[in-house]
């Protein structure tokens, strides 16, 4: 695969914020050396973010976003707030275009400025006109002084990250882009999906069901890359269907250190499987491979105080066939109507869809998301998260109905604590 195939879930997200007129556009057809932005000394141009994937040395493949002024006085305040920290639930590196002709930030770059730091965006200051002022000392290093708050920036230096530059003379645009590159995140540790729960020469048992909505011949994703992360860490990865789970624990001769199951058949598997070896599934190692599984556990609560025509929105993250028992659309609203005696309005969405506005859920009910990147996992986690309404996934739901999430989750046992508290 060539550097343009590179999907976007494998680029870094850089956005640019600020004030209408600050020149953000202009400056984001500098950074990417093509018209990616419609440019206008009207203030207020760019109406919606606008993203391009491209080339950017010498960070490689980069995702430019370019979104609307903060400060725009026809979008409500909340509103306006919202769509920034969605937008920066997707970015790696922000770059907060300044007017340097003003000569200090605004009320709405230091609000642009707390959500970065909130959020744990490393930023860039780029105080943009510089060929029209005389003073050439960026204004944050003139005043001696740091923000109120500390800022990623480079190591040795008191002071956020700031740089005079000129989107029209191209004054320090390739230094704009080596402070870019410097600040994106790179060669974070590789997470394991089970290789860290076990010894070299374990052996693990995987219980994987035929499943009607997987491609004929084919595992599914997380089967296939769970088995991959146990042979990695030099685990023997034992694979059986469901209904021989017993019998092959009776012939193995010695104690799997770990069984793993479909949250489908987590049941059957729970009453197959002797107390004193361990137990989990999929659906709970990918919900902390991907960083949600303390909030998932909380969140799958909601369901003890849930009532009639509370709103439930289930996601399903592919767009794949639907069965005629379908475990998003029928099984599991089938499950938690009994499971509660309560009949929830369930909202369903599927693929690229998800809602801006969360706040009328009572709950978010997500897949295992196997076929969604971990940025967008993030930024739906993330958005539930900005307006307070509790998420969590297929498995984790399946196994409180159950009754053995506590079960499922003795791998973990920080985790386990938490379900313990009241």
């Amino acid at each position: 695969m060539g550097m343009n195939d590179t999907p976007l879930a494998g680029r870094v997200h850089i956005g640019f914020f600020g004030k209408r007129n600050a020149g953000k556009s202009s400056l984001v057809n500098a950074v990417t050396g093509q018209d990616l932005a419609v440019v206008s000394p009207v203030k207020g141009t760019t109406t919606d973010s606008v993203s391009k994937a491209m080339e950017l040395l010498p960070l490689g493949p980069v995702l430019i976003i370019d979104t609307p002024g903060f400060d725009d006085t026809g979008t409500l305040g909340e509103l306006r707030v919202r769509r920034a920290k969605q937008t920066l639930n997707k970015t790696d590196v922000a770059v907060l275009v300044v007017d340097a002709q003003e000569g200090a930030l605004a009320k709405a770059d230091r609000e642009l400025i707390s959500i970065f730091q909130a959020k744990e965006v490393p930023y860039i200051i780029a105080w943009n006109k510089s060929d029209v002022i005389r003073n050439k000392t960026p204004p944050l290093r003139a005043a001696a002084a740091p923000l109120e708050d500390s800022a990623p920036h480079f190591p040795g230096s008191a002071f956020p990250q700031e740089l005079f530059v000129s989107a029209k003379t191209g004054e320090n645009i390739p230094q704009l882009k080596e402070r870019i590159a410097a600040l994106a995140k790179t060669g974070e540790p590789k997470l394991q999906i089970v290789g860290d729960l076990i010894h070299p020469g374990d052996f693990v048992v995987l219980v994987i069901p035929i499943d009607k909505a997987a491609p004929k011949g084919r595992l599914i994703l997380p089967q296939q890359q769970t088995i991959r992360d146990l042979l990695e860490a030099d685990g023997t990865a034992v694979v059986v269907k469901e209904f021989e789970l017993r019998e092959t624990l009776e012939q193995l001769g010695k104690k799997p250190a770990l069984v793993i199951t479909d949250s489908q058949v987590v049941a059957k598997v729970s009453a197959d499987t002797p107390p004193d070896i361990p137990l989990t599934s999929f659906s709970i190692l990918f919900a902390r491979l991907k960083g949600f599984l303390l909030p998932a556990v909380r969140g799958v609560r909601v369901l003890d105080t849930v009532g009639d025509e509370d709103p439930i929105l289930v996601c399903e993250g592919c767009t794949h066939h639907r069965q005629c028992d379908d475990i998003g659309t029928v099984k599991l609203p089938r499950w938690i109507r009994q499971y509660t005696g309560k009949t929830p309005r369930f909202v369903f969405t599927s693929g690229g869809d998800f809602p801006e506005d969360l706040s009328a859920y009572k709950l978010i009910l997500h897949c295992g998301a196997c076929m969604l990147n971990e940025r967008e996992m993030k930024y739906r986690r993330d958005c539930a998260a900005d307006q307070g309404i509790p998420f969590t996934n297929y498995g984790i739901t399946i196994a409180h109905i159950q009754g053995i999430l506590r079960r499922s989750l003795q791998v973990f046992p920080h985790i386990l604590a938490e379900l313990e508290e009241p």
